[in-house]
């Protein structure tokens, strides 16, 4: 019976030892190491995410009722701002490009119906990420004024 009783004992005690997982040489080798490449965003992506914030603190001053200031200039680099890929400045991103423009600059010239200016902006950014890159498509739908 205590032959029993130890050789259960000696059982469980390698049974509940933790074991370590073997590292292989090679993956650890400094050769083998994997470089990484930062993301660089092109000209446009970087507009674009500055015109995004723009535009979500434009809404909150015409929901607020604030003064709205003047247009912001560096929107015109649209027009020649560097695509990630080039082949994505066409005439159609050109015609979306003029179409969001001119509702920008209705927002700043008519405060009255700023509101649907803003709005038609946001309308012009979809349409053109409809059917160019569609990644953003739900965070700028956030950005219309209801």
């Amino acid at each position: 019976m205590k032959k029993i009783i130890a050789i259960v004992l000696v059982f469980s005690f390698f049974s509940c030892q933790k074991k370590e997982p073997k590292v292989e040489e090679e993956k650890c080798s400094p050769d083998k190491e994997k470089k990484l490449e930062m993301y660089q965003m092109s000209e446009m992506a970087a507009l674009m995410e500055q015109m995004y914030v723009d535009n979500k603190r434009l809404k909150e001053r015409i929901q607020k009722g604030d003064t709205l200031g003047t247009f912001p200039k560096h929107f015109l680099n649209i027009y020649t701002a560097k695509f990630t890929d080039e082949t994505d400045n066409d005439l159609f991103f050109r015609q979306k490009a003029k179409d969001y423009i001119a509702a920008q600059q209705l927002i700043y010239s008519d405060l009255k119906n700023a509101t649907e200016h803003f709005n038609a902006g946001v309308d012009a950014c979809l349409k053109c990420h409809e059917n160019k890159c569609g990644g953003p498509i739900p965070r700028i739908k956030k950005l219309y004024i209801k």
